[in-house]
């Protein structure tokens, strides 16, 4: 599994897991039919561990939008993103919102690229 499918898995595992009690261990089952990889389980762990932090962290750079307001998969994109942008060091934060950009335009409709864009560029500023 390549990184750019590990960011697809990890949003739709992120997704499920959003305003459920579905343990991370299902879910992961539920969306990686074969062995999950490593970078993977860092994203879907790491997000979920670090998610008040992030919440937090996104609210801050919201205008105009309450977090539970948000649509879930571009509340989902964002969470991703912010996690690696703080958390992690394995990719360079262009890279990082790039993906996050692209994953808004697969999952999201034709505005969530440009609102994802804004708040991570924002995010970045600060």
């Amino acid at each position: 599994m390549n990184r750019r499918i590990a960011r697809e898995k990890a949003i739709q595992t992120l997704f499920q897991l959003d305003n459920t009690d579905l343990p991370i261990e299902e879910a992961i089952a539920f969306i990686v039919e074969e062995e999950s990889n490593d970078f993977y389980e860092h994203l879907v762990r790491g997000t979920m561990q670090h998610r008040e932090e992030i919440d937090a962290a996104l609210t801050e750079n919201l205008e105009n939008w309450a977090l539970d307001r948000l649509p879930k998969i571009e509340r989902t994109i964002l969470r991703l993103a912010i996690f690696e942008l703080l958390y992690s060091e394995e990719a360079p934060e262009r890279v990082i919102m790039n993906e996050a950009i692209e994953l808004s335009k697969t999952f999201g409709d034709e505005k969530s690229g440009r609102f994802v864009n804004g708040v991570l560029s924002k995010f970045t500023k600060n």
